[in-house]
């Protein structure tokens, strides 16, 4: 059968929603750079540093849901350019900012561009047939390399004129972001779902196994995408002592394929299916993480010749290559979970990826909180990989006894073993 027809408007509204994306996921990301500068001055720990990064991702989650139902009912176009100029003021009053609890409240407004996600999500997959859905949320998604851009132009930005010059910049790109997205953005009255759903009514969604399942999947390969873009520009400053610049550069490098090849994941997905993807991206996960997470350690063996010692720890190119291979695994993981959510809840896309969204994006607050305090705990930098080995681990157990297995609640029927393999 010939593929279904996309009509031409469809890839402007893709162009301008992934442009939009990019911007709000670089405003986003913005305290993984600015918040080092801004914790020198203030004097904070690990934990309240890891409370800073993490605000905006707070209030970036918990409107998702409500911002899919409304993406559902008045459309994508119009809910996508008011929270674009929301955030306009916010951004630039950081600039302005003294005191710690200032930088809170302002990360909080702030943070509501990570709810573009699923605004853009069931907006653009309802001008795709079903059979390349796949595909273009895996573009739209490919916004998330806005934590790489944000990597490439902040510390720039900072070297050059300090920290305080970065939301101004930032507030003009957006205002800029705003007009370009309105004028290239359309609407379609089919791609309404009337509906008087309230919020709880959609947290009832919450009960189906399925959802659950893809709300802990993408806590990790979202979540923890997050996490790490926010934490790895200051792990590579005390872990390895290099100057903000080459951090933020090597952070790209996780940073980058993490978002960008999240297209990639979309078109596997469309062709292999979201369960074989995702399957494939825990375990290459769960392998990445295993050695990420052994710390520096020197010890000394007492051997027939007297005692010798010892150095086992990764230096920083083969850590780069490890977070490489971590920022692809998430890029397709990213993808094929929402594969999974447009095949199984077709008619409801919005409020079921505002759900899994929020469980994403609440798994990237909380982990740089975490990841703050086992560092300040036991004063090792890699146990924050070794807590994500840990989540990593129980997706990989839930995936197989609830799909290579087929044992789950819904009691469907076990896959072939040609199924379950690649």
């Amino acid at each position: 059968m010939p593929p279904s027809p996309i009509a031409p408007k469809a890839w402007s509204v893709l162009i301008v929603s992934t442009l939009a994306f990019t911007t709000c996921f670089m405003v986003w990301m913005m305290f993984g750079v600015i918040g080092i500068p801004i914790r020198k001055a203030l004097g904070l720990n690990a934990t309240e540093f890891g409370l800073l990064t993490a605000m905006p991702v707070l209030s970036g989650s918990l409107v998702r849901v409500p911002l899919g139902i409304w993406t559902d009912k008045y459309g994508g176009r119009i809910v996508m350019a008011v929270l674009l100029a929301i955030t306009v003021p916010a951004i630039w009053l950081l600039a302005y900012a003294t005191a710690f609890w200032h930088f809170l409240v302002i990360g909080l407004v702030l943070g509501l561009a990570g709810g573009s996600f699923s605004v853009g999500t069931p907006y653009v997959a309802r001008w795709f047939p079903r059979e390349r859905q796949g595909m273009a949320m895996g573009v739209f998604g490919a916004g998330n390399s806005g934590a790489a851009v944000n990597k490439f132009v902040a510390p720039a930005l900072m070297v050059a004129f300090g920290w305080t010059i970065v939301p101004e910049v930032y507030a003009a790109i957006m205002l800029g972001t705003l007009i370009v997205f309105w004028l290239g953005s359309a609407s379609d009255p089919r791609h309404l779902v009337p509906s008087n759903t309230k919020f709880a009514d959609q947290l009832r969604a919450l009960k189906d196994p399925r959802v659950l399942k893809y709300c802990q999947y993408y806590s990790i390969v979202f979540g923890g995408y997050v996490a790490l873009s926010l934490w790895m520009v200051q792990y590579y400053v005390g872990e390895y002592g290099l100057d903000i610049r080459i951090a933020a550069l090597l952070a790209a490098c996780f940073s980058l394929p993490g978002g960008v090849l999240r297209a990639i994941g979309g078109l596997l997905s469309d062709r292999h299916g979201a369960h074989k993807v995702t399957w494939w991206v825990m375990w290459l996960s769960w392998v990445c993480l295993f050695l990420l997470s052994y710390p520096q350690t020197d010890f000394t063996v007492l051997t027939v010749d007297g005692p010798k010692s010892f150095h086992i720890g990764l230096n920083v190119y083969g850590f780069t290559a490890l977070l490489f291979l971590l920022g692809i695994a998430f890029a397709f993981g990213k993808a094929s979970v929402f594969k999974y959510i447009s095949d199984d809840y077709p008619h409801n896309i919005g409020a079921i990826s505002g759900i899994v969204g929020l469980a994403g994006g609440l798994g990237g607050f909380v982990l740089p909180i975490l990841f703050g305090a086992l560092m300040d705990l036991t004063g090792v930098r890699s146990s924050a990989f070794m807590l994500m080995y840990g989540v990593v681990w129980v997706s990989l157990v839930w995936m197989y006894w609830t799909e290579v297995r087929k044992t789950d609640l819904l009691g469907s029927t076990p896959l072939t073993p040609k199924e379950v393999s690649v």
